[in-house]
């Protein structure tokens, strides 16, 4: 049985959309989310993006300031600024783009802009996030698909949701001889050791969310995993605030 959504208190101000993918096959570069993005960032003009999760900065902002393009919305690379802490001090949007969830947190880390970024969007700044940049918007990295290609120097994230992401789930194929772990088994495992609910979003999905009002929208849907429950299959449309409600409760020594 799901839980009870919280009531709408007025104080929570966080504006977040949350992406599994950027790119999707045979379409151009976020534009199966285009349309969520452009309301998204309604009224904003500017868009810092971070895109620290690839190694090459340039063409990464080059290619999000091309797809940012088409709904009048001008990017800048936070890597570009003199001082990247005051550049998000004055942001008016940001975008934090996927690729590596472990190199993003670690360059996030390193540069200081943990701390601040957290706080402007606790006070309103609007959050997009793809992929890696999805994970980084949870209490912890720890659910990210990703090869630990470098030291994060620690797991913990922005934690302006209080629940984790998965994203690019992929269902099991029951066709499939490959003997190692599926997404579903390895989310299980996280759930016997973390009593953290995780939400699996499939490619084409993304979460939104608007203060304490959180709602599952995009295209293919999404699991919810919790310890000591079954997946439960949810659509486009699913009200999921009672996930903001959660207590992050991790085994720290794992």
């Amino acid at each position: 049985m799901t839980p009870a959504s919280p009531r709408q208190s007025g104080q929570d101000r966080r504006s977040l959309l949350l992406l599994s993918n950027s790119a999707t096959h045979a379409q151009p570069y976020l534009s199966h989310a285009l349309e969520a993005i452009a309301a998204h960032l309604s009224g904003r003009e500017r868009l810092l993006f971070f895109p620290y999760a690839l190694a090459d900065h340039d063409a990464y902002t080059a290619a999000v300031a091309e797809a940012m393009r088409t709904i009048g919305v001008r990017v800048e690379g936070v890597h570009r600024l003199a001082d990247p802490v005051s550049g998000v001090g004055s942001a008016e949007a940001v975008f934090v783009g996927g690729g590596n969830t472990f190199r993003l947190l670690r360059s996030m880390r390193r540069a200081g802009l943990l701390a601040p970024l957290r706080e402007r969007v606790r006070a309103g700044l609007g959050y997009l996030g793809s992929s890696a940049g999805t994970n980084l918007a949870c209490p912890t990295i720890r659910t990210t698909n990703d090869m630990p290609i470098v030291d994060p120097e620690g797991f913990d994230a922005l934690g302006l949701i209080p629940f984790q992401i998965n994203p690019h789930y992929i269902d099991p194929d029951p066709r499939s001889r490959h003997q190692g772990e599926t997404r579903a088994q390895r989310l299980a495992e996280f759930c016997e050791e973390n009593e953290v609910p995780v939400l699996a979003m499939r490619e084409g999905a993304w979460l939104q969310v608007d203060g304490e009002v959180a709602t599952l929208r995009g295209a293919n849907g999404a699991l919810i995993f919790r310890r000591g429950h079954r997946p439960v299959e949810i659509g486009a449309g699913t009200d999921v605030s009672w996930l903001l409600a959660a207590v992050p409760r991790f085994n720290v020594h794992g």
